[in-house]
């Protein structure tokens, strides 16, 4: 019984995280866009409408989260958002983890970005909607 309310409390913090964590991520597009515009690869126009519409669709899909009808179209959501984003990680890769003089990393942390972290990240969304279904 103990570890069955363990469970449920570390199942409803997982989905209280990942809201918090991916409205955060879509606030922060909008307080600070010269980091997200930097990763936009260069053959992408309209980047500041591309960083706009990345940082709706990430608080849109964690309040989907919220909701137990919409969960998991919220889980496909945020999947299918960070399939996307993986141009982005490769564009970094290509260019050895510096994108601009403001966004510079190792390319290790670049490759590390890209694999595991996305993959990571489609995990626990996915995760995390199985575990709170009802």
């Amino acid at each position: 019984m103990i570890k069955t309310k363990k469970h449920f409390w570390l199942k409803k913090l997982s989905l209280v995280i990942l809201c918090i964590f991916y409205t955060g991520a879509g606030i922060n597009h909008f307080w600070h866009p010269a980091s997200y515009l930097d990763l936009i690869p260069p053959y992408f126009p309209a980047k500041m409408l591309i960083n706009i519409i990345s940082g709706i669709c990430e608080i849109s899909f964690a309040l989907l989260m919220l909701f137990p009808l919409t969960r998991k179209a919220g889980a496909i959501l945020i999947i299918a958002l960070l399939t996307a984003f993986i141009l982005a990680h490769v564009y970094m890769i290509q260019m050895h983890g510096c994108v601009s003089v403001r966004l510079c990393v190792p390319e290790w942390v670049a490759w590390l970005r890209l694999f595991p972290l996305q993959f990571v990240l489609m995990w626990w969304a996915w995760k995390t909607y199985q575990w709170n279904k009802t």
